[in-house]
């Protein structure tokens, strides 16, 4: 009795091997059936490099950016191991899009695929979760206030909002306790679900087998091939590709790090590419022209209703579509609407990328504009860069430490910063908002009808009096605010 006999009396898994390599590819191997595979490479890449990633790093506010720091820099190709895992993040979301579009576009949710369906929607929701709660762990700039973000659309959800506030951020602001848990999703709940949900996605794949072509044909009828040697040749070489794909990007366009997360200083976050066209949505829902009263409906339409609406929808389609046919001129309106979708996502990713490069290009550039504007105020030139602005102190302090998240036209971040500009808050009696401004504001408030759940850093001992005195009073009188001057005595009386 040779070892593979023993072995087989006693599990069966040479004759399941065996099966499952020799089993038939409906219409002949090809590269068409690459994704999947692709996609599983690249999970398990993840799921190498994050096991060594985690052999260094720390997460607190104390140690997070500085043992990140320490792999960059320290560690023998540890800035080589962090971008695998950045690019194979990518890399493998991209995949799942291409894999899960494949899949709608071929028809091969049908029955009797449903469940694996469902479990393959359920798992792209969890790899989405996986890189956003990846990207705070750094705890550099970007991390902070692009997480800050996700966290109030999270926030926003009716009736599990607060709830669900608190389990991410662990109080009312970020700090030690959201980087535990960001860290606890990412590196032990998240990837321990997706495995089961692989695991579940491969099982159903074993029972059903291969979907094959978009026909309406009996499959039988269609050539035949094997999954060895020619599609797990073809699964491997994409595979390989993919691999050297990601190396060269990690080799040429590392990511980098940016200064350690500091919610005092000025910052505009740049979100990873696929949240882009939600943020798009965000910024649409927050635009100064749509009427206050329709604020808070078009900011819950952003946050919840249409992604929520979105996945709910792709989880129900194989009880929704009960068109029986695959064949691609058989199915008008489900690619069509797919088509539409996929227009509207990529123009709100456009739309978004602009914004955001924009305001970036506005905050960097609304220092240097503080010379422009004393010659306005002194009527030896004239700038638009700040409408209404009256002193260039103010400018300079607003642009420093208060444009990072309020904007460079105080417009601020839908659900996230209110906006500065047209806030009678802001333009009100004087004391509360210097009271804010000193010692910081958390929890929801509302402004021009929309509610906002950031956090207001306390600025008494990062900024002077004057400085203050200075920011409030630009605020005060810019972007068509009219309000009284603040002194640097009003800000010198005012009580914690």
């Amino acid at each position: 009795m040779n070892v593979l006999t023993w072995i087989e009396q006693r599990t069966g898994l040479v004759g399941q091997i065996n099966d499952f390599l020799t089993e038939d590819v409906p219409g002949g191997a090809s590269y068409w059936y690459i994704f999947g595979s692709a996609t599983l490479f690249a999970m398990i890449l993840q799921i190498v490099t994050g096991i060594f990633l985690t052999f260094y790093y720390a997460p607190s506010t104390a140690s997070a950016w500085e043992s990140t720091n320490y792999i960059y820099h320290n560690v023998p190709f540890g800035q080589f191991v962090i971008s695998l895992h950045f690019w194979g993040a990518t890399a493998m979301i991209a995949l799942l899009f291409m894999h899960m579009l494949q899949t709608l576009l071929w028809g091969a949710y049908k029955a009797p695929r449903e469940i694996m369906w469902v479990i393959g929607i359920i798992l792209l929701v969890v790899t989405l979760v996986l890189g956003l709660t990846g990207y705070l762990l750094p705890w550099d700039m970007n991390a902070y206030f692009a997480s800050q973000v996700a966290i109030n659309i999270a926030s926003s959800v009716p009736i599990v909002g607060n709830a669900t506030q608190q389990l991410l951020s662990g109080g009312a602001g970020m700090g030690t306790l959201t980087i535990n848990r960001f860290f606890g999703l990412h590196v032990w709940l998240m990837p321990a679900l997706l495995v089961l949900l692989v695991a579940g996605h491969l099982t159903i794949f074993r029972h059903n087998g291969s979907a094959g072509p978009p026909v309406d044909t009996d499959l039988k009828r269609l050539p035949q091939g094997r999954f060895w040697p020619n599609q797990m040749f073809m699964d491997a070489l994409a595979s390989i590709v993919v691999f050297a794909i990601i190396v060269v990007l990690s080799i040429v366009s590392p990511p980098g790090l940016d200064d350690k997360a500091d919610p005092t200083k000025f910052f505009i976050a740049y979100p990873a590419w696929y949240f882009l066209a939600l943020y798009g949505l965000l910024r649409l829902a927050g635009d100064p022209h749509v009427p206050a009263a329709l604020t808070p409906i078009a900011n819950l339409f952003a946050t919840v209703v249409l992604p929520g609406g979105l996945v709910t929808l792709l989880i129900l389609l194989p009880f929704i579509d009960r068109n029986p046919s695959r064949q691609l001129s058989r199915r008008p309106w489900v690619l069509g609407l797919t088509a539409l979708t996929l227009v509207i996502a990529v123009g709100l990713s456009l739309f978004s990328m602009v914004k955001i490069q924009d305001e970036q290009a506005a905050g960097s550039g609304a220092a240097p504009a503080a010379s422009a504007a004393v010659a306005s105020t002194l009527g030896t030139g004239t700038s638009a860069a700040a409408p209404g602005a009256s002193s260039a102190k103010g400018l300079q302090v607003f642009s420093q430490s208060c444009a990072g998240c309020h904007g460079a036209t105080g417009l601020g971040q839908p659900g996230v910063f209110p906006p500065l500009a047209g806030n009678a808050y802001v333009t009100g009696p004087a004391t509360p908002v210097v009271h804010t401004v000193l010692y910081g504001l958390t929890g929801k408030i509302a402004v021009k009808g929309a509610n906002y759940d950031g956090t207001m850093p306390a600025w008494k001992g990062n900024l002077s009096n004057a400085d203050i005195a200075a920011a409030i009073t630009y605020i005060r009188s810019s972007w068509g605010n009219k309000a009284s001057a603040v002194t640097e005595a009003d800000v010198a009386k005012v009580p914690k």
